[in-house]
């Protein structure tokens, strides 16, 4: 099966600028998911999570997606080639995250102050980032995972 879904894998994405495309924009809507959730356990404290903090300054995961397009815009600079391969799948993938993290915290730019538990911080914010991430997934990928839902609904299926 793991052999099927990788030609399954390699044809939709023959073309390298849809696979980065594609694996931006589900890196980018599965950290959003994540971040959120994880947010949500810090506020209710719950679980094993907590803000980051250094000397008392809350640091916001605005910073952390900053700084990780910063280091994936410099790599894909000194990337040689457009082939795809792994270096260029992950760093795809950590784009796709970095704008998650730091698109989550546009309000904050904006408003110059904490606003992300507010009506301003979240309510246009979420729908727009959801919506685009959505959209995008189904752009790049949408032929790829109709075809792996085809794949393993047949697989499914009694002899």
């Amino acid at each position: 099966m793991l052999t099927s879904l990788k030609q399954i894998y390699g044809f939709h994405f023959q073309n390298e600028r849809r696979e980065r495309l594609f694996l931006a924009s589900l890196g980018f809507l599965v950290a959003f998911a994540i971040v959120r959730g994880i947010t949500h356990l810090i506020r209710a404290g719950v679980g094993p999570f907590h803000n980051v903090s250094s000397g008392g300054l809350h640091i916001h995961h605005l910073v952390w997606g900053i700084l990780l397009l910063l280091v994936v815009g410099y790599v894909w600079l000194i990337e040689q080639g457009t082939g795809s391969n792994l270096l260029s799948s992950v760093t795809a993938i950590a784009f796709g995250v970095g704008a998650a993290l730091t698109l989550d915290e546009f309000a904050l730019w904006l408003n110059l102050q904490d606003v992300y538990w507010t009506g301003p911080g979240r309510e246009s914010i979420d729908a727009v980032v959801i919506s685009a991430g959505l959209l995008s997934v189904g752009i790049w990928g949408g032929p790829f995972l109709r075809e792996i839902a085809l794949h393993v609904f047949r697989r499914q299926k009694p002899a």
